[in-house]
């Protein structure tokens, strides 16, 4: 019998799969970045994707990817799992100080999702 996963689960999957490879293309620029998953964001009245934080002292960059907007904005897992990939393309070109298309040609696109 399959194991059931929970959607928090499969989310959870998508966000590591998206970290995974970009990490592969740019592994000197990410290793130090903390990539993690949320329910929702902060209540300040804006319903954000993700969040970026530069590295402070003593803790490492960090992205935060927000679930429940994600998964209210789409429907399906393969649109799912590209805005969860351009979502964390957009927090780590921010970052890193580029524009997303220089840090993953495939941003806006569903190639490499595979």
């Amino acid at each position: 019998m399959p194991l059931s996963r929970s959607r928090a689960e499969e989310f959870d999957e998508l966000v590591l799969d998206a970290t995974a490879r970009l990490r592969r293309r740019l592994p000197d620029r990410l290793a130090d970045v903390e990539v993690l998953v949320a329910e929702v964001p902060p209540t300040d009245g804006e319903m954000r994707l993700a969040d970026s934080t530069p590295a402070a002292a003593g803790r490492p960059p960090r992205v935060v990817v927000y679930r429940r907007p994600i998964e209210t904005r789409v429907t399906g897992d393969r649109l799912r799992a590209a805005l969860v990939s351009d979502v964390l393309v957009e927090e780590l070109a921010e970052l890193l100080g580029v524009e997303p298309e220089q840090h993953d040609p495939d941003y806006g696109t569903d190639e490499g999702l595979g």
